[in-house]
């Protein structure tokens, strides 16, 4: 069972009490921050934030059911008091718990099921090639993600793509799309942009990163841009716990070759994972 699929068992199993990311990801046999990025790819929620909205969900079904007291409903959710949950529940559903058990109905609330895996979302992925990569200095947009908000990815693309060929120092014609920073709560920064020779000329409003020399395993994926969660999904789900290696937690890169085609959204792209051990 992939690292995904023993973390939404093991939630699903326990989230009547305390957990910690920390917990989930050793039951897991994974570290935190692979854990966080897996999840993140294979659901599209941070896994402490679905943790949150099952939580909620569950209660507000409990609610919704006549449950004879709102407090014990808030602590079965691991809340410690009335006003925690109640503050919790209105910014996930937008009422109050009051109005769900007294009006006795969830239609109109967004509850959050239980996932369970889509196997499209994996893919037959060749085995990668090794190369320690040199250092990259890499120019162009910026944005700080969510899980639930990175589909906003293709149009920090879209916002880049005139600047692309004319930025001061551009090397080739080759595109980076390099993400870091990430967090337990599944944020992560994302710079959309092209290697550059200094950052000494850059407009003040373009981003930039400077990636050490680290050593990745490389993976190519040559099915249209929009399938490209698939490879991320099986290579954090599947190929990186068989491995025997480890995610070093340095930025990683998708490598948009020349060939691609930003129009049509085909072409080679490599995905170029830190990795030790």
């Amino acid at each position: 069972m992939n690292p995904v699929n023993k973390a939404l068992w093991f939630v699903e199993s326990h989230f009547g009490r305390e957990l910690s990311l920390e917990e989930i990801a050793s039951v897991c046999g994974v570290s935190r921050y692979h854990l966080t990025r897996a999840f993140g790819v294979a659901t599209g929620h941070s896994i402490m934030e679905y943790v949150r909205k099952r939580r909620l969900s569950e209660a507000a079904r409990a609610l919704a059911q006549g449950a004879p007291d709102i407090l014990t409903v808030a602590l079965q959710a691991c809340y410690r008091s009335h006003e925690a949950f109640t503050r919790a529940f209105h910014d996930q559903f937008g009422m109050t718990p009051e109005r769900v058990r007294l009006e006795r109905c969830i239609d109109d609330i967004q509850l959050l099921e239980p996932i369970k895996m889509d196997e499209s979302l994996y893919t037959i992925l060749d085995a990668p090639r090794f190369e320690n990569g040199r250092t990259l200095f890499i120019a162009g947009f910026s944005a700080r993600y969510s899980c639930e908000s990175s589909a906003g990815i293709p149009a920090q693309w879209q916002r880049f793509l005139p600047h692309f060929g004319h930025v001061p120092g551009q090397i080739d014609r080759k595109g980076y799309g390099v993400s870091c920073n990430s967090d337990d709560a599944g944020n992560f920064d994302y710079l959309c942009g092209v290697e550059v020779s200094s950052f000494s000329r850059l407009p003040a409003e373009f981003g930039r990163m400077r990636i050490p020399e680290q050593r990745y395993a490389i993976f190519q994926h040559r099915d249209h841009v929009s399938t490209i969660r698939r490879t991320w999904n099986t290579i954090w789900s599947s190929w990186l716990p068989q491995s025997g290696l480890s995610a070093s937690g340095g930025p990683d890169i998708e490598l948009y070759g020349e060939d691609f085609d930003p129009i049509t959204g085909t072409g080679l792209i490599e995905i170029w994972l830190p990795v030790k051990g």
